[in-house]
This record gives structure tokens, sequence and C-alpha cells, in this order.
């Protein structure tokens, strides 16, 4: 056998994707026997004249039914001597268009219908652009309805030119277009004798051999962390299901976004312990030592996999309510799940011409490309390289409803540049970044900023739209150890911490928060209870120590995101 194919079927309303897939499994002889002859009796009371009406099988809400059109998602597994199969029927109707995605982001394959009477329809290429979207490799065009064109090649040749333009706009691979009658069943599952100037494979000669396991990226080895078992203090082990590569006992694995590295001690599959696992399977890894992994964390053996806090997505927004920059999501990707925002829509795909439209919001059904900020480093990869951590969904943080589902194009990687830099000694911080409040959405942020490294004698911003310092000030970053000196607005040094005095002028930190120290005792004090601090009491400490509004503000301005 060939394994397991995930396929879909998609295109307009009406193009007879149900028709289809029934007329699959009744001439395959996939059916019981009960399930048969209630086909045909529910076929002899609907509206289709007596005849066997296949799409019965797949339509199985009343509401379907009587609308004559698929609503939900329905999914059928069958098996034949070739090959197992699991499919998914999805609505053609624009207005479903978000359960449509659905079932193409768990596909290996898509059949997509045309009518040969109608041609490529703008259904067709939305469809065809939502599949390539979410990662599908593998097309199938059924020109269906080939009765109704009294199978003339020359109107099939008419379609396969159209098909043939489209697969190049979209750089679609592997299509094959295959002229069908799902209802009279010709080139279905077997080879119609009135098409006798096709001579390619009938539709479900095709499915049972086609060859998808190209698709897959198996070369890394990474494994998002779904769960952190620990039934007893001996045993810590992380699950989750690898989704590319392998792992063995000893491999050196690395946990992003922290970057420890450990070695694998132990691997179980379900209760049985084994010395190699590989892609596909549910495991728990148990690793040689204690290194800090949650779930959402990835575990791989590609260190250099991409992390940052913003990334450049691809999404088809599937909500009611219209999409705006600046306004808050949970995104999901991987495992992880985490607030987000959108800081800018770029532009929206046509879906007719490809075209790039500028615009600053999204409606249901459109394709549009957009830069997300999330609120802390995340391990992400462009779909094209690694797909489940190029894969995403945004949730409506109030309704919980799935707003959008997209591909990542783009990583910006978080490289820590210096903020302060003299030889060895340096120091991050966003002392000289600005504060934004936008009023319509109530978030808080700062803009990105030009990568800037400051050195002793450089000149410094004190006056800001956020910010006002003094002219004479030290800055202390008590985590790198660093105290940046600042006279008359320049950088007169920069030091370790072990060489700073307190001198009487104000301190702050290097986010330019004021450290409430006011003499040489305050700032012992202030030392000491640091380098107590523990992990879990860090936000007690800031607290204590630091005072926001000496020196910075929060001020109001709509468009913050573009800055």
């Amino acid at each position: 056998m060939s394994g397991l194919l995930k396929f879909i079927t998609c295109g307009s309303v009406d193009d007879g994707k149900s028709t289809l897939i029934g007329h699959i499994l009744y001439d395959s002889k996939l059916l019981y026997a009960d399930q048969e002859k209630a086909l045909l009796l529910d076929s002899k009371v609907g509206s289709r004249g007596g005849e066997i009406d296949y799409s019965l099988l797949l339509d199985g809400l009343m509401a379907e039914r009587e609308q004559g059109i698929t609503i939900d998602v329905a999914y059928r597994y069958f098996t034949t001597e070739r090959r197992s199969f699991i499919v998914a029927d999805t609505p053609g109707h624009e207005e479903y268009t978000r359960n449509m995605a659905v079932g193409a982001s768990f596909a290996n394959l898509a059949v997509i219908l045309v009518d040969a009477k109608q041609g490529v329809l703008v259904q067709t290429r939305r469809h065809s652009r939502i599949c390539a979207l979410m990662g599908i490799h593998h097309f199938v065009f059924a020109v269906n309805k080939m009765d109704l064109a009294d199978y003339q090649e020359e109107r099939f040749n008419e379609i396969k030119k159209e098909i043939l333009a489209l697969s190049k706009e979209l750089s679609l691979k592997n299509i094959k277009i295959i002229p069908v009658s799902a209802t009279e069943g010709d080139n279905v599952t077997k080879r119609s004798d009135r098409m006798d100037w096709y001579q390619g494979e009938t539709l479900m000669e095709h499915l049972e051999t086609v060859d998808i396991s190209e698709s897959e990226n198996l070369d890394d080895f990474y494994l998002p962390v779904q769960r952190v078992c620990r039934p007893n203090h001996e045993f810590r082990g992380f699950q989750g299901q690898i989704e590319s590569g392998k792992v063995k006992t000893g491999q050196k694995l690395y946990s992003l976004p922290g970057s420890e590295s450990a070695r694998v001690e132990r691997i179980l599959v379900g209760d049985k312990e084994v010395s190699e696992a590989f892609y596909g399977q549910a495991v728990t890894i148990q690793l040689d030592r204690e290194v800090d992994v949650s779930r959402g964390c990835v575990l791989t053996d590609n260190e250099s996999l991409p992390i940052g806090k913003n990334i450049k997505a691809s999404l088809l927004w599937m909500d009611d309510e219209p999409l705006s920059a600046a306004k808050n999501y949970l995104i999901k990707l991987g495992t992880k799940r985490l607030p987000a925002i959108i800081k800018k829509i770029e532009y929206k795909v046509d879906v007719n011409t490809g075209e790039h439209i500028k615009t600053d919001r999204g409606v249901k059904n459109e394709i549009l490309f957009c830069e997300i900020e999330c609120s802390e480093n995340v391990v992400a990869d462009l779909f094209k390289n690694h797909k489940t951590l190029g894969e995403l969904i945004l949730i409506d943080r109030l309704s919980h409803m799935t707003s959008a589902c997209g591909v990542v194009e783009h990583v910006e990687c978080q490289t820590k540049k210096p903020y302060f830099e003299k030889d060895s000694i340096w120091a991050e911080g966003y002392i000289f970044e600005e504060f934004y409040f936008n009023l319509e959405h109530a978030f808080l942020s700062k803009p990105n900023s030009a990568d800037t490294t400051y050195h002793v004698g450089d000149a410094v911003p004190i006056k800001g739209d956020s910010f006002h310092y003094p002219e004479y000030f030290d800055i202390i970053d008590v985590e790198r150890s660093a105290a940046i000196l600042i006279r008359g607005a320049f950088i007169k040094d920069i030091i370790s911490l072990t060489e700073y005095e307190y001198s009487g002028l104000p301190v702050l930190d290097e986010r330019g928060f004021a450290l409430l120290v006011t003499s040489k005792k305050d700032v012992d004090r202030f030392f000491k209870e640091y380098n107590l601090l523990e992990k879990d009491n860090r936000v007690a400490f800031v607290n204590k120590w630091s005072k926001f509004e000496t020196y910075r503000s929060v001020v109001c301005n709509d468009n913050y995101w573009m800055i």
C-alpha cells in the first residue's frame, strides 16, 4: 500500500464535490448495506427525479440537504486495496470559506472541481490560493460535468489553459487535470468510453498512486513541547509529537527560545522505552540535566532556528469583525499561545489577479499580509521550511473565536545588539525609546527603533516625546553588571559595576526608570538585594526600587506602530 492520503475536495457552489466523493464511495463498494438502502430511499424522496443522489452520503446536516449545498466539513475515512484515505468535503459558498480553510489545513492533496460549463471562477481562484497558503503541494483539477458539455475535448482544453495559467500565477506544484462526470461516473473510478480522447489516469487511480512523501521536511529534528510530565520527583519528561527528523539517546538537543542544551537520556513511545524515535511519533523525552523547558518551547538539534518577537505573515481573515492595526489577539504558533498585536497591515491580495493592494483594514475571507508583534520571543520559521513552526492562528481575546489562520513569511530574529558598549562591557535597555498609548485600542507599546549602539563620547538624546532626563545622571544595568556615566548629555564612560561609585547624581536603570536611591548606603542595599534575588521575586524588586514617572511619561499617538 502507498500509505495514508489526506485530501480535500473544494471549488465553487454546486460544482459537484459531495457527489464526486459519494460516487467514489459507492463505486468502490465501501458502503454498508443499510447505508446503500438509505441512500436509494433518500434519493427517491428527494428532488432529483429518483436518480441516485451521491452527495447525500456527505451532506449530513438537514440544512445542507434542504439547500442542496455543503455547509460543514464532512470527513470520511475509507480504504481500498492500494491505499487508506481521509477525505474532507468542504463548502464551496464564499460565506463558508472559513470552513473550507479548516479542511485544507489537514490535507496533503487538494481536489479542486471546475464546472465544465463555467470554467475557472473567483471561488476556484480563492480556494486554490488558500490551499497553497496552507502548504498543500499536490493538486488535482477535476473538470466536472463533462456530460453537460457533451464530453467535448475542445471545451476541456479551453478550461485546461485557464487552469495552467492559474497554476503558473500561484506557483502550484504537482498539477493533474482530469475530465470527469461525478454524476455519471466518467473517469471517477472507471475510465470513460465517452472521452476516449483522454488517455490519462482516472481520478481514483491517481489518488491511489500519487507520491506525497517529498512534501515533508524531515531534515532537522524538532519537537514542540505540549506537556511537561512529572509523575514523581525522579522523572521529568517532555512530551509532544516529533514534527521533523529523528532523535536518539545520547543526542545533544537545545531548548528554544532559551538556548540551553542537554543530552537525551531516555525516550519513551507510550510506556515503551526506545533508543530512537522518528517523525510523526508521539514521545516523551527525558534529558540528562535540568533545563528550563515548558509548554510552547521547542526541543531541537538545530540551535539556529529563528527566534524573535516580530513576524510577517500571510493571513486568511475569518472573523465577522474587520481587522485593523493595533488590535490585540492571542497567537498560537506551534504549541505556544501568547498575546500579540497586529502592528501593520501591509497589503491585501486580489484573489482574481494576485495584485497587492495597499490597505489599512481587512474583512472576512480576504487574504492579507501583516506584521505581528508577540509579547515575548517565540520560535518560528518560514512555513515553507518547517510547517508546524510556520503555521499560526489568531484568537479573539474576548470571544475566543478563531479570527484568522495564516503562515509565517518572515521572522525578524532577536539579535541582542548592545545598547551601550565599551570593550567587553555592554548593557541592554531602551532608555532612549519612546512609549506610546493608542486610545482606540487601549494598548501601550514602544515602536521599533533603529538599531543603535552608544559608545564613550557619543551624544545621547535626553529629551523625547515620552522622556525628559537631566543632563547629568548615571545608568545602572545590574543584569549586565554595567554602569554608564552621562555628563552634559554625552557618555563620559562605560564601566563595570565593581568600579562604580555613587556620586550623588540621579541614578536610572537601563529602561529609564528612576532608581529610588539617594545615598551610597541605598546603592549598597540595592545591590545586595539584587544578588539575593530569586526569579519569582523580580517584579516585587523592581516595584520597590524603581519609579516610572520621574523621567518618563506615556504619550497618546494613534499611529505609533508606523513610526
